[in-house]
């Protein structure tokens, strides 16, 4: 996110990359953890472990497979790392059925794409939908998730009781922080049509609401790809729920005409009911005026039981009409609520196309105002206690932050130009996470590659003619290594030094401390010990 703070430079930075490394000041991390503003907090730094990514989706595939076995009923599935709860509840019309997803304990997941993948590749297996249609509703629904953070009211306003049932207050909704992930989360995605799957079974208008549309916005791009494509997928909602209607309303029509005839059956019963008991009455007067006449009796009673089959089998057909009534209520109720839904997609989706638009012109602006600016790389401090720094491009005039790398996790305040590229220490030992030597790129400021080796978490980096001086840690001990700036490793000392030991570069020789608390000078060429 665009932070618009003054940043405190510790030292002149030239406006290219010609300086080694500054570091920028902050008390506190960005982020929803201590602003209005979604900024999801990923572990951005080198892993001991890569999942592949057909892994990561299998995950979600597995959950969503057994929920499609059918969908009209409730169902839970998962383990220990992920479960998926399928509340639903068709008989019951008002509010919102839902699919949580719960992030157990020892999932190690630590990344948003990540999790994203999870709930598209859940979606596509469940629901039918196109990777990129549920890739899209996964951006959506983790945003719509973190906007709603522990707020069950929010949940409890919109969603049955067989979803509440399944909630908590203090895990409702997604945290932005990873760290919060495991045993604390309850990812609600809102299902609006679970009769067949398809693409209304995700209610989008639920999880781009203003507040979710708000938040994405505050991004420096704005989120307006993702934006893009809720609305592309929209617009072909609005096309089915269209065809639909035309569909649902040919239907009324046949119904309607069903109606009419059944209407003019039961006209047709009535008039036969009313004479017949008219002759009923007829002959029932000519028998109480002969009550000795026989033959009136019979003809009398005789017609008093046609009239009564009569009036029986207009009873019947009033209740055909009505049944028939019933019928064609519903088709057109169906048909009106299928238009009505098409017409509430195709508003949302003009309205947010207006937004994009404007918000397009904005980013265009920035872009080339930031083009513009002399700027310069830093480093920013983002956890005081941990010394965790980001690298950052600053607007040297302004002070302004123009991007901000995803990569968090740089250690001890220390980053250096290595070509075109910067070299740094990063990384956290935690979950899949491991602390080793990285190359971040300036143009996307991310890793682009990373020591074969793990680095001591409390490791210096030093620098000397184009090589690069670390502590790395191999079964239990530590050694001083020597890497080009490729992060090939050229050499490693046989002594054994502490993981934090200062490193001093003194000619041709190196000195550090030893695991046996002892002071050691190495020879830069071979890194062996010069005196005993």
């Amino acid at each position: 996110m665009k932070t618009r703070k003054f940043l405190t430079l510790l030292a002149v930075l030239a406006l290219s990359f010609n300086l080694s490394a500054l570091e920028v000041s902050r008390q506190e991390l960005q982020s929803a953890a201590n602003s209005e503003t979604i900024v999801f907090l990923n572990y951005s730094g080198p892993h001991s472990k890569i999942d592949s990514l057909a892994s990561i989706k299998g995950i979600g595939t597995s959950m969503g497979t057994v929920i499609s076995e059918d969908i009209s009923k409730k169902n839970i599935f998962g383990n220990e790392k992920y479960t998926v709860i399928h509340a639903v509840n068709p008989e019951i019309k008002e509010k919102l059925d839902a699919d949580i997803i719960i992030i157990g304990k020892s999932a190690t997941v630590d990344h948003i794409n990540n999790l994203r993948h999870i709930i598209a590749a859940y979606l596509s297996s469940a629901y039918g939908y196109s990777e990129s249609d549920a890739e899209t509703l996964a951006v959506f629904i983790t945003v719509y998730n973190a906007v709603y953070y522990k707020n069950l009211e929010a949940f409890q306003n919109k969603y049955k009781k067989d979803v509440l049932d399944n909630l908590s207050a203090d895990k409702c909704g997604l945290s932005v922080n990873y760290k919060d992930w495991p045993g604390n989360s309850q990812i609600v995605i809102p299902l609006f049509d679970i009769t067949d799957g398809g693409l209304s079974t995700v209610d989008t208008s639920v999880i781009s609401d203003s507040q979710v549309v708000k938040h994405m916005q505050d991004d420096d791009d704005k989120n307006i790809e993702s934006r893009k494509d809720m609305v592309d997928l929209k617009e072909r909602e609005a096309e089915q729920a269209s065809e639909k209607a035309q569909e649902s309303q040919k239907n009324a029509v046949q119904e309607q005409k069903k109606l009419n005839e059944e209407k003019e059956k039961t006209e047709e019963a009535k008039k036969e009911a009313d004479e017949a008991q008219k002759e009923a009455d007829k002959a029932e007067k000519e028998a109480e005026a002969d009550p000795e006449n026989q033959e009136k009796q019979e003809e009398a009673a005789k017609k008093q039981e046609e009239a009564d089959a009569k009036q029986e089998a207009y009873e019947e057909q009033i209740k055909s009409e009505e049944e028939q009534q019933e019928k064609t209520e519903e088709a057109k109720a169906e048909a009106a609520e299928q238009q009505s839904f098409a017409d509430k997609k195709n508003s949302e989706a003009q309205e947010e196309r207006k937004s994009i638009a404007k918000d397009q012109q904005e980013v265009i602006k920035q872009e080339i105002a930031n083009a513009a600016a002399p700027s310069a790389f830093a480093i920013q401090l983002v956890d005081e206690q941990t010394l965790l720094s980001g690298l950052v491009k600053v607007n040297t005039k302004t002070g302004e932050v123009i991007k901000s790398s995803p990569v968090k996790f740089i250690r001890n305040r220390t980053m250096f130009q290595a070509g075109d590229n910067f070299i740094a220490i990063a990384g956290e030992n935690s979950g899949n996470g491991a602390v080793k030597l990285v190359q971040l790129s300036p143009d996307t400021m991310e890793i682009i590659k990373e020591s074969n080796e793990t680095v001591s978490e409390n490791s210096v980096l030093v620098q000397d003619n184009g090589e690069y001086y670390c502590i790395i840690s191999e079964n239990g001990n530590s050694y001083l290594a020597k890497y080009d700036g490729d992060l090939n490793l050229k050499l490693k000392s046989p002594v054994s030094a502490k993981p934090a030991t200062p490193v001093t570069i003194s000619g041709q020789n190196v000195i550090i401390s030893g695991s046996d608390n002892r002071v050691y000078v190495l020879n830069k060429s071979d890194l062996k010990q010069i005196s005993q």
